[in-house]
């Protein structure tokens, strides 16, 4: 037996506009209730279809899932899931905020978490369905009805021009599907879901493990996961990594792993602070010991890279690491100074700086990087206080950012570490713009098997993190959540 999604993946694919209302009336009716709708009976009375009969003059067809209190005829206003048939295509479909406006779901719409789902939705399916093409779209903000489909979507998807032409600032999430049809289905089943999720509805317990694998695909694309052998593969490309993400996250504990393991502890480990300078990562005069009764002279002096480089020059057949942790907590271009040129991951030819003093061997008075150094700087995310902002040296930096990884605290955490982890995140992924969606707190603070010491460290390090961000107003727009979760950890 055919099921309703089955249905629905069918009439995108058919080509055809015939008996368009029929098809799309009898797909929908399918979706609720035992035994084969993929929602409860009552989940209908969180939607209903619009979905006019297909004529010569009927303008730009489509099905659309709407609002229940929608009229039924004329604009429509809130959220809804949206089928539209092409000629010789198969059907866009996409979420699309109703002309008549946000009301009555300005309040989804307005939530970053939505807009968060939908980006994350389509990211996974360009990657997964899109084979080296994009196959879906999402808008930055769906309530930015003033905003139409950018133009480079536009001339890429040349056949739906019609649906652009008269839809395209309400539109804000896509799939154009192609010959795959799990590429479809999977679209079809995300959308809904996300859709009657934000209604207070999800799939009935069969439909369940489908769903969440689903939904667990796209959600990567929110926290990506990255490997020591990731960080490894870059370094061995762009010789300049910043890793960079909120606390707990493994960053330091990565970069060390990769000192000891993958170079063979050829290479050291380093911290900036607001203190460090030019003269202490370069070099510099440094008072020293002299003969004679004056006691101190001042010297040439290398720094931390000039060391560095000296080492990995000696030994050209290994790659050296200096790892650089805290690397936002100093202002590194003051701290580069004309050093910034030498960071060039794949110069056309060596790179030479001068230097105000003769260093001695090897260098002198001069200063190149050989190419089996790598550096690799680790950066905390919450820590705003000073930050890498000059685009000069972003520019020979590669970036990776390191999320909480919910793979980590269902293995090495207990029932409890996981629901706070679950809970937590739930907020963030939810109601944090994008500015504080990166402080999301690490797995390291949801680790351990033990309940009553794991309660500990939620109560001693995990709140007194999110009373910090409350303090600095990291979290204003959703500082009730977090109040309520604090309250929640004191409680446990």
């Amino acid at each position: 037996m055919e099921s309703p999604i089955e249905a629905i993946v069918r009439i995108i694919h058919s080509g055809t506009p015939e008996s368009w209302s029929e098809r799309n009336g009898e797909a929908f009716e399918a979706l609720f209730g035992s035994p084969s709708g993929r929602y409860r009976s009552n989940a209908k009375d969180s939607a209903k279809l619009r979905a006019p009969g297909i004529s010569a003059d009927s303008g730009v067809p489509f099905a659309a899932y709407i609002h229940p209190s929608s009229p039924p005829s004329g604009p429509y206003g809130g959220l809804s899931f949206v089928i539209f048939p092409a000629e010789d295509a198969f059907c866009l479909v996409g979420m699309v905020v109703g002309t008549q406006g946000l009301s009555p779901d300005e309040a989804i719409l307005g939530r970053p978490g939505h807009a968060r789902k939908m980006q994350a939705i389509c990211g996974w399916l360009n990657k997964k369905y899109g084979c080296g093409e994009q196959v879906a779209w999402a808008k930055q903000d769906p309530t930015r009805i003033d905003l139409d489909v950018p133009e480079t979507i536009k001339r890429l998807w040349p056949e739906h021009a019609k649906v652009f032409e008269r839809y395209g600032p309400v539109l804000y999430a896509l799939y154009r599907p192609t010959n795959n049809i799990d590429g479809t289905s999977a679209a079809v089943q995300a959308m809904l879901d996300v859709m009657f999720e934000e209604r207070g509805q999800r799939p009935l317990t069969q439909f369940q493990p489908e769903s969440e694998a689903i939904q667990a695909a796209w959600f990567a694309h929110l926290t990506p996961t990255v490997s020591r052998g990731q960080v490894k593969d870059l370094l061995g490309r762009r010789r300049y990594v910043v890793l960079q993400g909120p606390p707990g996250t493994g960053k330091t504990r990565m970069a060390r792993e990769l000192l000891q393991s993958d170079y063979q502890s050829f290479g050291r480990s380093i911290q900036f602070h607001p203190n460090s300078t030019y003269e202490t990562f370069i070099g510099g005069l440094a008072p020293v010991n002299a003969d004679g009764s004056l006691g101190l002279r001042f010297a040439p002096s290398p720094g931390f890279l000039m060391q560095a480089a000296a080492e990995a020059k000696r030994d050209s057949a290994r790659n050296y690491l200096l790892h650089i942790d805290e690397i936002n907590r100093a202002d590194l271009g003051k701290i580069l100074g004309e050093a910034i040129f030498l960071l060039e991951p794949n110069p056309e030819s060596e790179r030479v700086i001068e230097l105000p003093h003769d260093f001695g061997e090897p260098f002198h008075r001069t200063l190149s990087l050989p190419p089996n150094l790598h550096i690799l700087g680790t950066m905390n995310s919450a820590d705003r206080s000073i930050a890498i902002v000059d685009v000069a040296v972003r520019r020979r930096f590669a970036f990776l950012s390191l999320w909480p990884n919910a793979q980590v605290v269902d293995d090495l955490g207990c029932r409890l570490t996981q629901k706070a982890f679950r809970d937590l995140l739930a907020i963030f992924v939810e109601h944090a713009p994008d500015d504080a969606f990166v402080l999301i707190p690490g797995h390291s603070y949801f680790l351990g098997k033990d309940e009553v010491a794991a309660r500990s460290n939620l109560k001693t390090s995990l709140a007194p993190l999110l009373s910090e961000y409350l303090a600095q107003g990291y979290v204003t727009g959703f500082a009730e959540d977090i109040r309520s979760y604090i309250q929640w950890l004191e409680a446990v």
